[in-house]
C-alpha cells in the first residue's frame, strides 16, 4: 500500500537529464581554442619556463575538452540521435582522441590543435539539428 501511494502520480519523459539549455559544445570548444593557443605560443617562445607551464595548461585544458565532450556524448546524446546520425560515435570517439594523447595532450603540433576544433564544430552541427528538432 505505501510503494502504492508514493508511486509517481504523472511520468515525464526527457532527452537529457536536466531541462534543455544546460548543454553545449561550446563548452568544449572555448577550451579546444586554449589548446590550440597554447599549442601557437609555445612555438614562439624559447623560454624553458615559459613552455614547461605552457605544457601543463594546455594538458589541463585538453583535458576539461574531454570531459564537455563525454558529457555531451553520454549525457545530451540518445538513442534517436545515433539512429538518425550513426556517424556520431565514432566522431566523438575521434574528437576525444584528438583532445587527449594523440592530440592536445600529448602533442604541440597546431594542426591537430585545429583538427580538434573542425572536429568540436562537427559536433556541434549535429547538436544545433537536434536542437531544432526538438
Amino acid at each position: 500500500m505505501l510503494a502504492r501511494l508514493l508511486r509517481p502520480k504523472t511520468i515525464a519523459y526527457a532527452h537529457c537529464d536536466l531541462p534543455c539549455g544546460v548543454y553545449d559544445p561550446a563548452q568544449a570548444r572555448i577550451e579546444a581554442d586554449s589548446v590550440k593557443a597554447i599549442m601557437e605560443k609555445y612555438h614562439a617562445n624559447d623560454d624553458p619556463v615559459f613552455r614547461s607551464r605552457a605544457l601543463t595548461i594546455k594538458e589541463e585544458r585538453a583535458e576539461l575538452v574531454k570531459h564537455h565532450l563525454w558529457v555531451l556524448w553520454t549525457d545530451y546524446f540518445k538513442p534517436p540521435h545515433f539512429e538518425k546520425y550513426p556517424q556520431l560515435h565514432e566522431l566523438f570517439n575521434e574528437t576525444t582522441k584528438l583532445a587527449g594523447a594523440a592530440g592536445g595532450k600529448g602533442t604541440v603540433d597546431v594542426e591537430k590543435g585545429q583538427q580538434l576544433l573542425d572536429k568540436i564544430d562537427e559536433i556541434a552541427k549535429i547538436f544545433w539539428e537536434t536542437k531544432k528538432a526538438a
